[in-house]
């Protein structure tokens, strides 16, 4: 609406055109000021723009794959405090959303009364990661030798710096050097 009245207010005039539009004269003249004066800007314009960058850092060092939820634990593991909202609203604004597996189908309906026991195997369907991280979302592919080169990079980053949930949002590389440490002060004991 600002760009609308900055493009027309020589021919109507501010006040007749936020007459008719939904916005008081008193808001148009407010974001003149703040762009003339970058200091007049709320603390959470000034908090979203430095956080966009880190929330596209983020992304884009997960091989865009991470949703809000997991480009917010990793902002959390380095020390930004931001809250999941926030995130979740940024990352709409710059128009990044992870992949998103194919549609599920439910083929039984489970008894939700029926005993079950937990699943203690921390397993995923990895060919259905693969395919959703690599495969569909960085191809096409020139050949054999661009599908192997970014086979390894996504087991190293699958590996080394992937969050997984089932395992507290830690890679993997990590739970394992934390399990290693644990049974190696057990031994010691």
């Amino acid at each position: 609406m600002v760009r609308y009245i900055d493009e027309h207010k020589d021919r109507f005039g501010v006040e007749p055109i936020c007459a008719v539009l939904p916005i008081a004269p008193s808001t148009y003249y407010e974001q003149k000021a703040r762009e003339r004066d970058p200091d007049r800007r709320p603390p959470r314009v000034v908090r979203d723009e430095a956080l966009k960058p880190e929330i596209q850092r983020v992304f884009d060092e997960n091989f865009r794959v991470y949703g809000a939820d997991k480009v917010w634990k990793q902002l959390k593991r380095e020390g930004l405090t931001v809250a999941r909202c926030t995130v979740e609203r940024l990352m709409r604004a710059l128009q990044l959303c992870g992949v998103v597996r194919g549609k599920k189908f439910k083929t039984t309906i489970p008894d939700e009364l029926a005993d079950r026991r937990a699943d203690r195997v921390l397993a995923e369907s990895i060919i259905g990661l693969y395919k959703t991280e690599v495969i569909r979302q960085r191809g096409p592919w020139r050949g054999i030798d661009a599908v192997e080169l970014a086979t390894l990079e996504w087991v190293d980053w699958f590996n080394h710096r992937r969050l997984l949930e089932p395992i507290g949002h830690v890679p993997p590389a990590e739970k394992e050097d934390e399990y290693y440490r644990q049974r190696e002060s057990a031994m010691v004991a």
